[in-house]
């Protein structure tokens, strides 16, 4: 664990800003039992771009975006370089109300209330979550204050690990180009910690498991959600690495890898896997194909697949099998 997580800060460390803004990703919600949201994309890499500068063009924090592209260069993809751009989703569990913070997935969930005579939609933006010894915690909160240009008041906690490592911090940090807050900061209700929805100084680091327990976004994304939110929208915060989803007739299957410091044998299996997509299909009479499933399950791409056997290739299935 300590290997993954000394590989995240100098990841951190290296990584350069991109200086192009995100496209805010607006969904209208689907009806009935449907869960998914977004199509994936591909586009071309220019000679200059990395991965983080497309992701954060397309509104995809560093690990959706590396996930999502097994063996590419983060650093240079080259010019050329076909580049997925993971823009589908499956909506978390739960209610489709206030904010929804969703940590292995690295990604928050913004559903505004519906607006008279207009579609009810959800907006969604990459995060950055709480490190492997700084959780972000789970449960059901609010937004309590908000707060434009903020002062930082460093924890004493994270003073002492400053200082031990031979940074010292003030025990306040104004607002400006210093302020690890970023422009924009929103409390949230949590008993016992400081915990803050806000913005950055390092927008390369979105997308990442680097905080101490906060929820970071790109400079952009808390503008826009600080607008948007008003204090005391709910905020639920939960951790869903595996999600299945329908879109019509067709069942998809989300991985995302879990989150340092939480996976172990038990949790991170197919046998939990089998468990979901048995739950999901109890009212529906379909095929699985477990195979791709099983790909799906390794890949952990966080991109959702659909994991379903077309009356075509059931009977091919049966065929062979009757075949041997």
């Amino acid at each position: 664990m300590k290997i993954r997580f000394l590989k995240h800060v100098i990841r951190a460390a290296l990584l350069l800003t991109a200086t192009s803004s995100a496209i805010a990703a607006t969904y209208t919600l689907p009806v009935g039992n449907d869960t998914v949201i977004g199509e994936v994309q591909k586009v071309v890499a220019a000679h200059e771009d990395t991965l983080l500068d497309i992701g954060r063009r397309y509104g995809v924090g560093y690990e959706e975006i590396v996930a999502a592209n097994p063996g590419v260069n983060a650093w240079v993809p080259g010019a050329g370089t076909e580049v997925v751009i993971p823009s589908r989703y499956i909506l978390p569990d739960g209610p489709r109300e206030g904010i929804v913070v969703s940590l292995s997935e690295h990604r928050l969930f913004y559903f505004p209330p519906r607006k008279q005579g207009e579609a009810a939609v959800v907006r969604t933006y990459p995060i950055s979550v709480g490190r492997m010894d700084w959780h972000t915690p789970l449960g059901l909160t609010r937004i309590v204050s908000k707060r434009e240009k903020p002062i930082w008041y460093p924890p004493e906690s994270v003073r002492k690990e400053h200082a031990a490592d031979g940074r010292p911090l003030p025990k306040a940090v104004p607002p400006g180009p210093d302020n690890p807050l970023g422009e924009y900061a929103m409390r949230l209700g949590i008993p016992g910690g400081a915990y803050l929805i806000h913005g950055t100084n390092r927008p390369s680091g979105v997308g990442m498991q680097v905080t101490h327990g906060c929820v970071r976004m790109f400079p952009e994304d808390i503008k826009e959600l600080y607008g948007l939110v008003p204090v005391n929208t709910p905020v639920r915060l939960v951790d869903q690495p595996y999600k299945m989803g329908w879109r019509g007739d067709e069942l998809f299957m989300e991985v995302h890898t879990p989150l340092e410091g939480t996976e172990t044998a038990e949790t991170h299996s197919l046998t939990n896997i089998t468990k979901l997509l048995v739950a999901a299909t109890q009212e529906r009479s379909v095929v699985i194909d477990w195979a791709k499933a099983e790909r799906t399950f390794q890949s952990a791409s966080g991109i959702p697949e659909p994991v379903m056997l077309h009356p075509a290739s059931t009977v091919q299935v049966v065929n062979d099998s009757a075949g041997r």
